[in-house]
């Protein structure tokens, strides 16, 4: 385990030094400082305020899920759980350290309830992953002809094909054979139990169609109004594209930071606005500066995750116990 964690160590170094030396290539910091410093903070505010109000509509969809596999919380609770989950992000790989917090604190406040945390947690993401890549479609379908953007709109379409070649592995019952001859395998790893278990509360909703699909209507709506976040952070250092280059962007972007490439998706991130801004005309230094004020807005979306942790340990109190 702790050679694993070593090497996990060292590849996570590997890939922040190699953004790094890309951005700082591609940057003159004197005149990226000037573009931070003159940026328009109304501009900023409004995407600050398009990420913090998309949380109440994700916590209600999650207590949708939670409620037809029979765990009930209130709407108030499970908002606190996602701001504590975006604190949670900020010092553990990417979002998944978010949802790692979420299963906790689901698990801790019901017990016996790991399996339906983790498999609605999961089928979150994986909703969520389904409206990115309907989204990186429209935003193929709109780049076509109109942006030279190069290797970027195939690996959008080579995405939207795995997503659907994953769907038909969760959900068709004629993958069971097949899934079962990695039992060995997953037995051998010690995560062969915890898997069936979030695979079983997945594969539990195939009954539940018409919540599904509500569901996901939902998530394509908030993807969609989340994209507009991230025009809001170059309208704010005065790059001046349409929302339309960025509905092309924007779901490959959701999908680059859930990669467990470095914490919080440091540098990855804005090596990513820095190239793919660039194919689109936009200098260096302004792509950059958007991509660094996107990771500012997700800074001030933790704090008050932050300060509710904070506060709960200045208060102590009693914790329920976790299951195991």
């Amino acid at each position: 385990m702790t050679r694993r964690r070593a090497l996990r160590a060292a590849a996570t170094l590997v890939v922040t030094g190699l953004c790094t030396a890309y951005i700082l290539w591609k940057i003159d910091l004197g005149r990226t400082g000037h573009v931070l410093a003159h940026a328009r903070v109304g501009w900023w505010l409004a995407s600050l305020a398009i990420m913090a109000a998309s949380v109440w509509p994700m916590a209600w969809r999650w207590q949708r899920l939670l409620a037809a596999r029979g765990v009930h919380d209130s709407l108030a609770r499970l908002v606190r759980t996602y701001f504590v989950g975006y604190a949670a992000g900020q010092v553990l790989p990417t979002s998944l350290g978010g949802d790692a917090s979420r299963i906790y604190e689901t698990m801790r406040r019901h017990e016996g309830s790991g399996g339906a945390a983790a498999g609605t947690v999961l089928l979150e993401r994986a909703l969520g992953g389904t409206a990115t890549l309907v989204l990186a479609a429209a935003g193929f379908a709109l780049a076509v002809g109109r942006y030279d953007l190069g290797g970027y709109l195939w690996v959008e379409l080579a995405f939207v094909v795995g997503a659907a070649l994953a769907g038909v592995l969760l959900f068709s019952r004629r993958m069971h054979g097949p899934l079962q001859r990695t039992r060995p395998l997953l037995r051998a790893l010690r995560v062969e139990r915890p898997l069936r278990e979030v695979y079983l509360a997945l594969h539990s909703f195939r009954g539940d169609a018409g919540l599904l699909s509500a569901m996901f209507v939902l998530t394509l709506a908030v993807q969609a109004v989340r994209v507009l976040a991230i025009w809001c952070a170059g309208k704010a250092v005065g790059v001046d594209l349409s929302p339309r280059p960025y509905y092309v962007m924007g779901p490959l972007l959701f999908l680059v930071i859930l990669v467990p490439f470095t914490i919080n998706g440091l540098a990855v991130r804005e090596s990513f606005f820095v190239s793919f801004l660039g194919t689109l005309g936009i200098a260096a230094d302004p792509a950059f500066a958007t991509g660094f004020l996107f990771f500012v807005v997700t800074i001030a979306l933790a704090l008050p995750g932050a300060a509710i942790v904070a506060w709960e340990g200045l208060r102590g109190g009693a914790r329920a116990p976790v299951p195991r």
